[in-house]
């Protein structure tokens, strides 16, 4: 691992941004930012925030932005927001506004020469 960015609370349920993990897992950093951007969802509009955030603290560690490549993609759910909505009979019922936690980690090949497959 070279450079990890994580961001915790956002209003996305994790299902819907673990939609977009597998686009862009092992990819390099400029194709995996060029997916994100052609993608028409919400959560490759964080998840670009994210590996942008995970390509500065490369570069204030050293790395060039050429030799970098997503080698792990985490979403995990976080906590839901409660609210209530009337209901019939005089009843409320809960509506769930989940949240999710994502966390991005970078790393060379140099690292991982024979190990995985770079595309």
């Amino acid at each position: 691992m070279v450079a990890k960015a994580e961001t915790k609370y956002i209003r996305i349920p994790s299902y819907k941004a673990g939609l977009l993990i597998d686009l862009i897992k092992r990819e390099k950093v400029e194709r995996a930012s060029a997916i994100l951007e052609a993608t028409n969802k919400k959560g490759a509009y964080y998840l670009g925030k994210i590996l942008k955030s995970a390509i500065a603290n490369a570069k204030n560690k050293g790395y060039s932005e050429d030799s970098l490549f997503v080698s792990r993609v985490v979403v995990n759910s976080g906590p839901s927001l409660k609210r209530f909505r009337a209901a019939s009979f005089g009843r409320a019922t809960v509506i769930r506004k989940k949240t999710s936690h994502i966390s991005i980690e970078l790393d060379s090949p140099e690292k991982l020469i024979g190990k995985t497959k770079i595309k």
